[in-house]
């Protein structure tokens, strides 16, 4: 197990569902047998044989998930880690947020639910942030600004590359928000912007 620790005050970890929900969709794609040498270079390899279970160093799933846009076209890659992010929000949705307030928020108007949702998000942002600092702000559309993303640390990229985080939003969107929610990465650090800024919008 390579989990560090549950435990939010200590800097520098995200959540395993970065690696584990990865993997699946490796898998998925029928990639994961040729996967090997792109864990190897990412210095992951032991990932693929005693997968992590808690919190994890921040660094090592940066590289893993820029190894995996680098080797990858730019349409394998974005769909690849669009994958990752809708399973891990079919994770959350299925483990961590409570029934019942998955319920009422289904049953609020688009605006409310997010104004009710975007706080629960700040609150455990602390899970795919890591050392960055999030912000979000519940309207229409929503908007969250991840500020040192660990996961496009020191990557340069001509077009946003954190389609991870964005999928996350979407999918978690989708279901409690409004159907119509669409996620979109604005800026990104990557690209030489201030912060990775993600828009939520369900109006069009």
């Amino acid at each position: 197990m390579h989990g560090l620790t549950d435990d939010p005050s200590i800097p520098g970890v995200i959540g395993p569902n970065s690696v584990l929900q990865l993997i699946e969709a490796l898998k998925d794609a029928g990639l994961y047998e040729v996967c090997a040498p792109v864990f190897a270079t990412a210095g992951v390899a032991d990932w693929l044989i005693d997968p992590p279970e808690k919190m994890v160093d921040q660094r090592r799933v940066a590289r893993l998930h820029q190894a995996i846009r680098a080797v990858s076209s730019p349409e394998e890659g974005i769909a690849l880690m669009a994958e990752s992010g809708r399973l891990t929000a079919d994770y959350i949705l299925a483990n961590r947020i409570p029934k019942p307030a998955q319920v009422l928020l289904k049953l609020l108007p688009a605006r409310l639910a997010a104004m009710a949702f975007v706080p629960a998000i700040k609150a455990h942002s602390w899970t795919f942030a890591g050392t960055g600092k999030f912000t979000g702000k519940a309207g229409s559309p929503t908007v969250f600004t991840l500020t040192g993303n660990p996961l496009c640390a020191g990557e340069r990229a001509s077009k946003p590359v954190c389609t991870w985080h964005a999928a996350v939003f979407q999918r978690l969107f989708q279901v409690l928000v409004s159907p119509r929610a669409r996620a979109v990465e604005t800026d990104c650090e990557a690209c030489g912007g201030p912060f990775c800024r993600f828009e939520v919008d369900w109006r069009k």
